[in-house]
């Protein structure tokens, strides 16, 4: 919204920095980082009074995890609001782009939102049924792949992009549609299973969110484009502005939900922005590197895949439980030692999609 400030600008003067990506960018990061300290604590003081209880703990989960019983969630409701109001503020919002990402991530969210309530109000684990929770999902991103199809440039509509191989494009034809859904069901659902020790899911995220938007800033500048030999998607830059909202919202929230947590994050939080990051895969046409980008979101959905498809085939666990975070847990890892070595491998991983950049 502030980028109609320019309207104002004769080239020289203030004004003129609202037409900087970038400037905006910095603007959206602090504007979520100082909402989320400032409406942080209060929302945390309403969540408890209306949740009485807060999420209720699994019974067959860590013993270590009965010690956070009482621990309000929905706090995912914290970064999103501090997402979407830097973002509409700092976002120029004639960029479709930027409205498909925030359509997914309050979808999303939504989604999410409804799963919290019915778990805290039955005081249960039981959320939204999951064929329910699927369904929606799928509708949301079905929206959002073909409006993202509608908006690419004509020799990227319905194509595919690989990594590394640069000049290669799968013509996946209206195949593209489904594909994209998965990825961003896929993703929100990766993000929702590592959400499960006090800061794991929130910092991969912004990670995740961090090297995502360097690539849509990256790939919708055509200099940088002709430089890196990638595909030009001209519009992503925006979503720099988002990504950079969803940091400053997500180190807000982690002020608060570092060890020992004083808020979860919710299905509200880790489904809403998981679509996100699948979204913005969509959008700039890199929906491969997000499979290296959020590796670590990969390999906690697939240990889960892996322990159900392997225990209805013998009986038996391949994992001590899954996800992986809790195998991890029932060995005898400190969780702050889980969720820092995790954090070092989301950065690891990061750095490694980030590479495909300028790799051929």
């Amino acid at each position: 919204m502030l980028y109609w400030l320019t309207e104002f600008s004769d080239g020289g003067d203030v004004f003129n920095l609202f037409r900087y990506i970038t400037f905006r960018a910095g603007g959206a990061f602090f504007t979520a980082l100082i909402f989320g300290f400032v409406f942080g604590r209060p929302l945390i003081n309403l969540l408890r009074r209306r949740q009485g209880k807060g999420q209720p703990i699994r019974e067959d989960g860590p013993e270590t995890h009965f010690a956070k019983a009482g621990t309000p969630t929905m706090g995912g409701l914290l970064i999103l609001t501090a997402l979407m109001v830097a973002t509409l503020l700092w976002a120029r919002l004639d960029n479709p782009y930027v409205w498909i990402v925030l359509l997914v991530t309050a979808g999303f969210g939504l989604i999410g939102f409804a799963d919290d309530y019915a778990k805290v109000s039955k005081a249960n684990t039981k959320g939204v049924p999951g064929k329910v929770r699927m369904g929606l999902g799928l509708i949301i991103a079905a929206v959002a792949s073909i409006s993202a199809a509608m908006v690419h440039p004509d020799g990227l509509a319905f194509q595919l992009a690989l990594p590394v191989f640069k000049d290669t494009l799968i013509n996946m034809g209206y195949l593209f549609v489904p594909f994209a859904m998965i990825v961003i069901v896929g993703s929100a659902n990766a993000v929702n299973l590592t959400d499960g020790l006090d800061g794991l899911a929130i910092m991969p995220v912004m990670i995740a969110a961090g090297t995502l938007g360097v690539i849509a800033y990256a790939v919708g500048r055509v200099d940088f484009t002709d430089y890196l030999d990638v595909h030009y998607v001209p519009g992503t830059g925006e979503i720099l502005i988002f990504s950079a909202a969803l940091i400053g919202g997500g180190l807000g929230f982690l002020w608060y939900n570092a060890p020992p947590a004083a808020v979860f994050m919710g299905d509200t939080g880790s489904l809403a922005l998981g679509g996100a990051l699948g979204a913005i895969a969509v959008a700039t046409k890199h929906e491969i590197v997000l499979a290296i980008v959020g590796g670590l979101f990969v390999v906690e959905a697939l240990s889960v895949i892996i322990q159900v498809l392997y225990f209805k085939r013998t009986g038996k666990r391949v994992f001590l439980m899954a996800p992986i975070h809790h195998h991890f847990e029932k060995k005898g890892w400190a969780e702050p030692q889980i969720v820092i070595r995790f954090w070092i491998i989301s950065l690891i991983l990061a750095l490694i999609g980030l590479a495909t950049l300028k790799l051929r």
